[in-house]
């Protein structure tokens, strides 16, 4: 698949077949989103993997302010908790900011991880979905997160279930600016 069909036929999926991922599938996308540029090569995307149904569950039950979640979370065979590894990307070593943008260069950083990250399950057949709206706290105390790190997003992945059409985008004018 060449770089543009596969931007362009990625889609969120919130429909899964049961059909389990090998764990081999796994390390593999990991390893391809390891590809995803950050500040000065910091690295500091880290995926937490959950294919355990009960964990799954828990953390599904900490969506309460969009249930649904948890209904997409649970159908999928495998959840991706994405965390980063604070106070490393935007930081100088001696811990002052870089620049204005302060501590929100790892989000860019893990968004940036995430994508790719949802590019690669593309490449491989799997479905992925990026979920932001869930109680973060309670989550990384669910998966006992080290002290260094914080949850940014929630992944499902699987086989897709569903061939969902592309939402109307908005056209070149309206996004570009040539000055």
């Amino acid at each position: 698949m060449d770089v543009k069909s596969c931007i362009l036929g990625r889609r969120s999926i919130r429909k899964f077949k049961d059909t389990p991922i090998d764990e081999a599938v796994i390390r593999e996308i990991v390893e391809e989103a390891s590809y995803a540029p950050s500040w000065k090569h910091t690295q500091i995307t880290r995926y937490v993997v959950i294919k355990d149904k009960d964990l799954k569950d828990k953390v599904g039950a900490c969506t309460s302010q969009y249930p649904h979640n948890g209904e997409i979370m649970a159908s999928a065979p495998a959840l991706v908790a994405v965390t980063f590894i604070k106070n490393r990307s935007g930081f100088e070593r001696d811990g002052s900011y870089t620049n204005d943008r302060e501590w929100g260069w790892q989000m860019f950083d893990t968004g940036v991880a995430s994508q790719t990250f949802c590019l690669a399950c593309h490449e491989h057949g799997l479905g992925s979905v990026i979920m932001g709206i869930f109680d973060r706290e309670k989550i990384e105390k669910l998966l006992e997160l080290p002290e260094d790190r914080e949850l940014v997003c929630l992944i499902p992945i699987g086989y897709p279930d569903e061939e969902p059409v592309a939402p109307k985008r908005k056209s070149v004018d309206d996004l570009l600016t040539i000055i």
